[in-house]
């Protein structure tokens, strides 16, 4: 006899991806959460409105600051993540954009690690200090660098884990009580891990953000952004960085695709996650790699990290093959069926060449510094039959 579900204990990940925050009965039995395409709402009354502007009272009053399906997704990112509170905006670099820019002032500073994805490292390291804001940066791995740019100016630390594209992986905890000290806030960019694997709240972060075009959309048919932290904050971004600063408002139709893959989020990053450590442990042994980053290898740098920090090690993996940038470039050419794309986190295995793709904002210094090799490929893998991926790999890998 099997024993019975306690009814007493909190519900799945999957299962709160697929129910909480809607009840069918509440929309004439649609199974389906309905996309309410509006770009205004009307009020029962005048005072009911301005009650609504004050505060006062809760509703909707216009599209580009929340819609009833953008709601729902909310809530669901935000019980995912372990948050208070949930935010949509139109793409990830919208939501860590419209997170900073609520937060930070002229004279403020933050400091990042050294990194990030291309187009991130270019608005901390280019776009911030136009407006007046110190950026520093420091190697997160090695926390002592983290502290000694720390300072009472500090008002927030912001990196990656696993990081774009090389998958370093960062103590989440140990950065957090280096940054509490001087009471800047931490934001974590969750793109990588999701919360089906990480969950940067429990570590004691304030904010995550999210490029939901990823894993959380799942498909590669959207672009969107979400960002999870306590009500305080996540009303001040919705209310300034969204609702006067960026304006980037996520359209009701990519919250309903939204809402579709978080119903499989779960299931998709166990296959992503397996395909990628048989791919992983295939390529760590081939003669023609030079070097392989994935976490989910026991010589991974920080593999104890990794496995306790996450549960499971995700689908990205960072290589580079003897023969640099040319053997790399002929590589990515001869795959037919592994497709030579940027973005990550689709059903596709997708690869690309950072140096000259996602990644070239850095300067080439820069990238010998911040471990972003020239020849470093970055393979997204998909969802394909494991034997079919693993099979093109080699085929491409016996060519060049």
């Amino acid at each position: 006899m099997t024993n019975p579900v306690r009814r007493n204990r909190p519900q799945g990940l999957s299962t709160r991806a697929i129910h909480l925050g809607y009840d069918p009965a509440s929309e004439q039995g649609a199974l389906t959460p309905p996309i309410y395409m509006t770009s205004t709402f009307a009020f029962e009354t005048a005072e009911a409105g301005s009650e609504m502007f004050k505060g006062e009272r809760p509703g909707y009053i216009y599209g580009r600051t929340r819609n009833p399906t953008q709601t729902i997704l909310e809530e669901r990112m935000a019980s995912l993540e372990g948050g208070e509170a949930g935010m949509t905006t139109a793409s990830g670099m919208a939501a860590m954009s419209s997170v900073m820019m609520s937060l930070l002032s002229a004279g403020d500073e933050v400091v990042i690690d050294h990194t990030l994805y291309g187009n991130t490292f270019a608005y901390f390291t280019q776009a911030l200090p136009r407006f007046g804001i110190v950026v520093r940066i420091a190697d997160f791995m090695n926390p002592e660098t983290l502290t000694a740019q720390l300072s009472e100016k500090t008002r927030a630390v912001y990196f990656e884990t696993p990081a774009n594209p090389n998958l370093r992986v960062i103590d989440i905890a140990e950065i957090v009580r280096r940054a509490h000290k001087v009471n800047a806030l931490v934001v974590v960019d969750n793109t990588f891990a999701t919360p089906a694997l990480q969950r940067p709240l429990e570590y004691g972060a304030d904010v995550i953000v999210h490029s939901a075009t990823k894993y959380l959309g799942g498909h590669g048919d959207l672009l969107g952004g979400i960002l999870v932290g306590p009500k305080d904050i996540v009303t001040k971004v919705r209310q300034t960085g969204l609702r006067w600063i960026t304006g980037a408002t996520l359209s009701p139709f990519n919250c309903f695709l939204l809402l579709r893959g978080l119903k499989t989020l779960e299931i998709r990053m166990e296959r992503h996650s397996a395909s990628a450590q048989a791919m992983a442990e295939f390529l760590a042994k081939h003669p023609k790699v030079e070097s392989i980053s994935y976490p989910g290898l026991p010589d991974f740098p920080q593999h104890a990290l990794a496995k306790k920090q996450m549960s499971g090690f995700g689908g990205l993996i960072g290589f580079e093959l003897e023969g640099g940038v040319a053997r790399s470039m002929a590589l990515m050419n001869e795959l037919k069926l592994i497709t030579r794309a940027v973005s990550l986190g689709d059903a596709e295995t997708l690869i690309q060449h950072p140096a000259s793709m996602t990644h070239a904002i850095y300067g080439a210094e820069e990238r010998a510094k911040h471990g972003i090799g020239d020849g470093l490929l970055r393979l997204s893998i998909g969802l394909e039959n494991t034997d079919d991926i693993l099979y093109d790999m080699e085929q491409a890998l016996n060519a060049v």
